[in-house]
């Protein structure tokens, strides 16, 4: 009884220290309050919030069909280890479109690559189920290289 009070306790710490976008998320079931949450948390370089937002067998594709990561391990290794380990990484979305469980957005994203500082543009398809994001596809566009300053 007392493992099974302190489980609990550790799930409802967990769930009050998550910003207050994914529990509206949750809440709220839309697509586009998913999405927004998985954004928030992709800028602040917050893995648990971001994972949070993922159902626990998505998706990611390239476009058209490339399988890229399955499940939430593969996804969290990937941003815990290849992005948010970045601080210049940030994402802005130029265009929104929602139509139902489907969100299309159009991303600008400054990122550090090996040749240094740079920015590339995406379009990102995310599909949405039962208030996760069930699988994205990403189109990716061609990475530039920030002018020297």
């Amino acid at each position: 009884m007392y493992s099974l009070l302190r489980s609990i306790s550790a799930v409802l710490a967990w769930t009050l220290a998550l910003p207050s976008s994914v529990s509206i998320a949750a809440e709220t079931g839309s697509a586009e309050a998913v999405v927004q949450a998985q954004l928030e948390a992709y800028n602040a370089h917050d893995i648990r919030a971001f994972m949070a937002t993922y159902e626990n067998d998505a998706e990611i594709y390239e476009y058209p069909a490339k399988l890229l990561m399955k499940g939430t391990s593969q996804i969290e290794d990937f941003y815990a280890n290849k992005r948010f380990n970045d601080a210049r990484l940030h994402g802005t979305i130029a265009k929104r479109i929602v139509m139902g469980d489907v969100v299309v957005d159009h991303e600008q994203i400054a990122i550090t690559f090996p040749e240094g500082p740079g920015r590339f543009e995406a379009i990102a398809i995310y599909e949405v189920q039962a208030g996760k994001i069930h699988k994205v596809t990403l189109i990716r566009g061609k990475k530039s290289l920030d002018s020297a300053q």
